[in-house]
């Protein structure tokens, strides 16, 4: 499939890029904001350089794609303007352009936001439900905190965890889960949480009864 990353050049979104560019099922296309970026972004496998704002119009960004992976985020600058709004438009652009599957980087607690994360918490579950209602067929990942540690590859996966673990769950991790869903029809259309733990990833999602 020709797969858009938006957030391409995040910490997650650059092994999203890898990964694709390195898969013989996938095509990666790399989704940016600023040309400066590219080279960065070509290093990592992929000359299919995509410049769009997810603040602007996205229908060429997603002409002729088959699947989305939303990895974006203003890191709590925007939260309206890019993880809710700018969610929104690239949904809105991918039902129309008739994209086949589209993965969503949630965040653990997007349905219960509090604390001092509560605003981005509540932008990422409206988007959530944005995606939920659009009538694409979708994949919402909710990751707990996530860490810059070695891959692990093996994940814990539940509808809801009752307790939030501690142990931050490698990007790397976050990321092969985010390419997983592309590939395994058991977690369409479903939403859940993740954690680091015993299961290895493809086992996981394709064991996952949520």
């Amino acid at each position: 499939m020709k797969v858009l990353i938006a957030g391409a050049h995040g910490n997650t979104g650059k092994t999203i890029t890898e990964l694709l560019s390195k898969s013989n099922q996938h095509e990666a296309y790399a989704m940016i904001r600023k040309e400066g970026q590219a080279d960065e972004l070509k290093k990592l496998g992929t000359n299919n350089i995509v410049l769009a704002d997810l603040k602007d119009d996205l229908s060429e960004a997603v002409k002729d794609k088959d699947a989305v992976i939303f990895a974006a985020g203003s890191q709590g600058k925007d939260v309206i303007g890019v993880d809710q709004d700018g969610a929104k438009r690239l949904i809105d652009a991918s039902k129309k352009a008739g994209v086949k599957h589209f993965v969503m980087l949630s965040s653990y607690s997007a349905d219960t936001p509090q604390g001092e994360l509560k605003e981005y918490l509540k932008a990422k579950g409206e988007a959530d439900r944005y995606l939920r209602e659009s009538g694409l067929t979708y994949t919402i990942v909710r990751p707990g905190g996530l860490g810059s540690d070695e891959p692990i590859g093996k994940v814990e996966v539940a509808e809801h965890f009752e307790t939030r673990k501690e142990t931050p769950i490698p990007r790397a991790d976050v990321a092969q889960v985010l390419v997983g869903c592309l590939e395994v029809d058991n977690v369409k259309n479903k939403t859940f949480e993740l954690f680091t733990g015993d299961t290895p990833i493809k086992e996981a999602l394709e064991s996952y009864k949520g």
